[in-house]
């Protein structure tokens, strides 16, 4: 969205719900976080509303579109009223705010463009009754884009109009991801050899697992985890099991600012996620000069096409990682003919195509008759 402001002359208020909850505190984890977001604020310039919504835990899943979308209607009506103008909805994850998305533009008479990003389309779009929801906001809305080709063949699978979807791949900030602090980094991980990064959530569907068990074939190689999440005290329990707990740095979670080092100081970045859309840290590891090694779904299909970008590796066969980050290591492309592959998927031709886009939804759209 900053490099739409950026590179367009498009003007742009975000409507972001968060899940209501009556207190606040530490103690009540992720619900206690979300009851203390502002109902407005401002980033980056851009103001930025959180009305509250409905949301009960572990049953609620079939429903949740529907408190979205009341929770956002009140406050798009209260924006209308005020004489506020809005020509189009943008709204990013197919499920559950897709699906409300699409129901706020047949009731205001608002074209609305919808983004797939991932796991939206691979896993929930293949519960049966997400995916019907998802089917018919995708036949409400103005367009659909996908980030990957292969997330919008997936979608045509499912029975979505082919000619209502269009592949739009995201970019990377060049300007904020390249090399930096390259030897500084690795001497506070205290590391001299060679460095396979994972920077993720700690979640199944990352296999964060089959990393650890290539780098235990590898004895020259040292692994690096940035992230966090419910599977780190199983990972670290792996790492003693291995016997590498001298060679695997677990660093928690890392603020945006420090990822740019993060991936300069690696040799090698390794995605083995058993699903993906578009992976960011795939082009932000390349910006930063250091090739990848990824597992071959989604959009590391489109993107990992060449020596410079790293390799892909079919299935979840630890000995095929081990075999790929050996051969990236012992091979090593110049980092920067990587970071020149890397700064082809700018942002500004996809702000201008996302804004052609929505130029044609709203041109070609006819409200519903009252």
């Amino acid at each position: 969205m900053r490099h739409l402001l950026k590179d367009t002359d498009a003007s742009v208020a975000v409507m972001a719900p968060v899940p209501w909850f009556p207190f606040t505190g530490k103690i009540w984890g992720s619900y206690g976080k979300f009851a203390e977001v502002p109902r407005r604020e401002t980033r980056h310039s851009v103001a930025v509303e959180h009305p509250r919504f409905l949301v009960i835990p572990k049953i609620g899943m079939s429903l949740t579109p529907g408190f979205l979308y009341r929770a956002a209607k009140s406050a798009l009506e209260a924006r209308l009223k005020a004489g506020e103008k809005i020509d189009v909805i943008d709204a990013h994850y197919l499920y559950p705010d897709g699906v409300a998305a699409a129901k706020l533009g047949e009731t205001f008479g608002i074209p609305v463009v919808m983004t797939a990003r991932g796991s939206d389309v691979t896993e929930i779009g293949r519960m049966p009754g997400p995916r019907r929801k998802i089917l018919k906001a995708i036949k409400s809305a103005a367009h659909t884009i996908c980030v990957s080709n292969s997330l919008r063949d997936e979608l045509i699978s499912f029975g979505a109009d082919a000619s209502k979807i269009t592949t739009l791949r995201n970019g990377v900030d060049a300007e904020r991801f390249k090399e930096i602090r390259r030897n500084e980094t690795r001497e506070s991980w205290q590391i001299s050899g060679k460095v396979a990064l994972f920077a993720g959530w700690l979640i199944e569907r990352k296999r964060v697992d089959i990393m650890l068990d290539a780098v235990a074939k590898l004895d020259d190689v040292t692994a690096v985890i940035a992230g966090e999440g419910p599977l780190l005290g199983d990972l670290k329990a792996q790492v003693e099991r291995l016997g590498i707990a001298d060679r695997t740095r677990f660093l928690g979670k890392l603020v945006p600012e420090e990822m740019p080092a993060a991936f300069s100081a690696a040799d090698v970045l390794v995605l083995p996620s058993e699903r993906e859309g578009w992976a960011n840290v795939l082009l932000e590891s390349m910006a930063c000069g250091t090739p990848v090694v990824s597992r071959a779904v989604a959009g590391a299909l489109d993107l990992v096409t060449c020596p410079e970008a790293g390799l892909l590796v079919d299935g979840g066969d630890p000995e095929a990682y081990a075999d790929a980050i050996q051969r990236v290591l012992a091979s090593p492309e110049d980092r920067e003919k990587t970071r020149r592959y890397a700064e082809k998927f700018g942002w500004r031709e996809i702000s201008l195509a996302q804004k052609e886009i929505f130029e044609r939804a709203i041109a070609g759209f006819a409200a519903p008759k009252k």
